[in-house]
């Protein structure tokens, strides 16, 4: 009999025992008299059995399979947080299902029905967590793991950097630069780290004696580069425009280097740009873009190695990871 076609009832009708006796023997579930399980391993052997690792998972009451959800597929830096987890995921015998949170956490989503069903083990979330919030409190009992993104009286642990403390490394270095018109690309501050970013910006104009301008302030539509090309468009119809800019992503700052660009505007001689995050094309993009670097697959490893402890019945602390500032050409 073929790999294919063999079964387990085939299995139990060879060794002439139960089905739930073959189940027992192959999952070491309930002792098992020497005799019976020979003949089932012999019966094994001889049909060339392999049992579904699916449904040997689920009797055991785990599937081996992790969600990781995602805010935005689009942006490289989740890709990249992504490959972190899998290096570790891969390895400890987990598959990973890669999905985008908020059609996930839609309340008509099969996504959500695998949750509530336990077809994960586990989940690692870079998703806004007021979007969570609900979910944690109707399944309290699925490990989850925050990367990134938290929330500070979740019992939930997390994974992050210091992104206030980021941005304000990221301004003073424009301020160290000579620039005191410095604006602002944020994103959507229902995302704690757009937030903590923000508050960062400030507090480095505040200290060093700069007034906060509000219209240097812009909050782009999303985190691609379309969206940052928008923005930055805003702030070249000013009287005054900036002659330096925060992007709270890189996606962000390469977005408004090309529209600077398609005005003519010379980066960084006009205005200077940093951004967040180092993704790749960071380093190749030209010119080089000046980044707060995120140790962004560091990220991905360590959500998986804490999501693994929990799930193996351990408490996972939580962490914070140190970023640095890459400095290339563009500020």
């Amino acid at each position: 009999m073929s790999l294919k076609t063999a079964s387990i009832s085939a299995v139990a009708e060879l060794a002439g025992v139960s089905i739930a006796t073959v189940s027992r023997v192959l999952n070491g579930t309930k002792a098992v008299n020497a005799d019976t399980r020979a003949r089932v391993e012999s019966a094994v052997e001889t049909l060339g059995y392999r049992a579904n690792a699916l449904a040997r998972s689920l009797m055991r009451g785990e599937t081996r399979l992790l969600l990781v959800l995602v805010p935005d597929f689009a942006n490289p830096f989740f890709a990249e947080i992504v490959k972190g987890v899998e290096s570790v995921t891969s390895q400890n015998g987990y598959g990973l299902v890669i999905a985008e949170a908020s059609h996930t956490l839609s309340r008509n989503s099969a996504s959500l029905d695998s949750l509530y069903n336990r077809l994960a083990d586990g989940v690692i979330s870079l998703a806004r967590f007021a979007d969570l919030k609900p979910l944690l409190q109707e399944i309290p009992d699925l490990p989850w793991v925050a990367c990134s993104e938290f929330v500070e009286d979740s019992d939930v642990p997390n994974v992050c950097i210091d992104h206030r403390q980021g941005a304000i490394d990221a301004v003073q270095y424009l301020i160290n630069r000579g620039h005191r018109r410095i604006a602002l690309l944020s994103a959507s501050e229902d995302y704690r780290w757009a937030r903590q970013r923000h508050e960062g910006y400030e507090y480095a104009l505040q200290r060093a004696g700069i007034p906060i301008e509000p219209q240097l302030v812009r909050v782009a539509r999303g985190t691609d580069y379309v969206h940052g090309m928008e923005a930055a468009g805003t702030l070249l119809a000013m009287e005054q425009p900036p002659t330096a800019v925060f992007a709270v992503s890189d996606t962000l700052a390469i977005g408004a280097i090309k529209a600077f660009r398609r005005v003519g505007r010379r980066v960084p001689e006009d205005v200077a740009v940093m951004g967040f995050d180092d993704i790749p094309i960071a380093q190749v993009f030209e010119p080089g873009l000046t980044t707060i670097a995120q140790p962004v697959r560091e990220l991905g490893a360590v959500a998986a190695e804490m999501l693994l402890k929990r799930l193996a019945g351990g408490h996972a602390e939580s962490r914070t990871l140190d970023h640095a500032l890459i400095v290339r050409a563009s500020a």
